[in-house]
Order: C-alpha cells, then sequence, then structure tokens
C-alpha cells in the first residue's frame, strides 16, 4: 500500500486519495502518521473537498468495517474523525457495556476529559492494528468538546460505549494508539476473543489470562 508523500501539499495529498473512489487505504501501526499529533483544522480543505473528505471516511469505516475512523488512520494529519454505530449486538452484550446506537456525527477538533470518576474496561479493537484486540479500561463518562463539520460548537457529556468510541478516535488525533492504554496480558488475536472471550464482560479473561481490572 502506499500513501502520498509526506511532502505534498495537504489538499493535494486528498485529491490524490480521493481521485480512486471508493473505501480509502487504512494505515497501519508502524507509519509514523500514526504517532504524531493532528494539525487542528482551520479551514484548510475548503467546505467542498471537506465534504468530499468526510464523505470517504464514512464510506471507509462503513468498508472496513468499523464504529469510527480518524483522519491519520487514512494518512491524513488533521484533527478530524466520524463515528457511527448501530450497535447490533445482543441485548446482553449491549447491556453490560452500555452500548446504545450512535447517529454518524463527524468530529472536528475534539478533546475529551473524564466526566467521573468510573472506568470501563472492555476488549477493544482498530482498524490500523488488525487482527487483534485487548482491555482497554477507559472513563464512563466524558465531557466532549469540540466543533462538527459546519464550524458548529460542541460541548456535551458522553457514557458508555459511545464514550469509549468518541475517547479511541480523539485517541488516535494526539498519536496514540488503543494499544497504549491497553492491559498488555489481555491481548488476543480476534480468533481467541470470539471463541473464548466473548462474554459481555472480560472478568473470566482477566483470570484465565492473568491481569487486573479496575
Amino acid at each position: 500500500m502506499s500513501l502520498p508523500s509526506d511532502h505534498t501539499p495537504l489538499t493535494e495529498r486528498i485529491e490524490e486519495l480521493l481521485a480512486a473512489d471508493g473505501p480509502l487505504p487504512i494505515v497501519a501501526a508502524g507509519h509514523p502518521v500514526l504517532r504524531r499529533p493532528s494539525a487542528p483544522y482551520d479551514g484548510q480543505l475548503g467546505p467542498a473537498l471537506l465534504e468530499r473528505f468526510i464523505a470517504a471516511l464514512r464510506t471507509t469505516m462503513h468498508a472496513a468495517p468499523g464504529v469510527g475512523l480518524a483522519a491519520p488512520q487514512v494518512g491524513v494529519p488533521l484533527r478530524i474523525a466520524v463515528v457511527e454505530d448501530p450497535a447490533t449486538v445482543p441485548e446482553e452484550v449491549a447491556a453490560a457495556r452500555d452500548r446504545a446506537p450512535l447517529p454518524f456525527r463527524v468530529l472536528v477538533n475534539p478533546s475529551y476529559e473524564a466526566a467521573g470518576p468510573g472506568l470501563a474496561p472492555f476488549y477493544e479493537g482498530c482498524l490500523s492494528v488488525p487482527g487483534y484486540q485487548a482491555v482497554v479500561a477507559r472513563h464512563a463518562r466524558v465531557r466532549l468538546r469540540g466543533q462538527d463539520e459546519r464550524g458548529r460548537a460542541l460541548d456535551e457529556e458522553v457514557s458508555g460505549w459511545p464514550a469509549r468510541i468518541v475517547q479511541h478516535e480523539t485517541d488516535h488525533l494526539d498519536g496514540t494508539l488503543y494499544l497504549d492504554r491497553a492491559e498488555p496480558r489481555s491481548l488476543a488475536v480476534n480468533e481467541a476473543v470470539a471463541t473464548l472471550w466473548a462474554q459481555p464482560t472480560p472478568e473470566t479473561a482477566a483470570k484465565a489470562l492473568g491481569f487486573e481490572l479496575p
């Protein structure tokens, strides 16, 4: 997989990505763009190009499939992410993980902070780290600030699985991967998670693999 050079002007790089139509190539762990803080978005793309780029991010997220995608994951170092989760999981899982449907939305220049002391540990994966999952204890509730794609201010509290998604995607914009926050002993290939650790909560995995939960 090749990506536009870092020396190519940003708008040109994005136009090159969009020229192929369809889903964009997702950058895998090891690429420097995933380890650098992204630049704040302040109109670099212009309204029309921004709209096309957001549409491409959404297409790529759906095709992967995933519930969130940050611009650095397609090689674009801007503080833009898209999120969407239909939450098509069994009721028992949805209840245990506080996983409610999250309508499609765009996060521009997002930041978050804890909105309470609670931590929620669950298995989590990433499109840029294909094939693996690990338990990450994330804030159960966060205050999300930023803007939407039209520049309207965001300042709200988000809880449950949507809060996890917001934290995961915002971390990408700061050069942080979920593995940086994960319990190392919980790391498992997708097949192992599906066959051994598909319980609604990770208590069984913690006991078997020898790690502690908060």
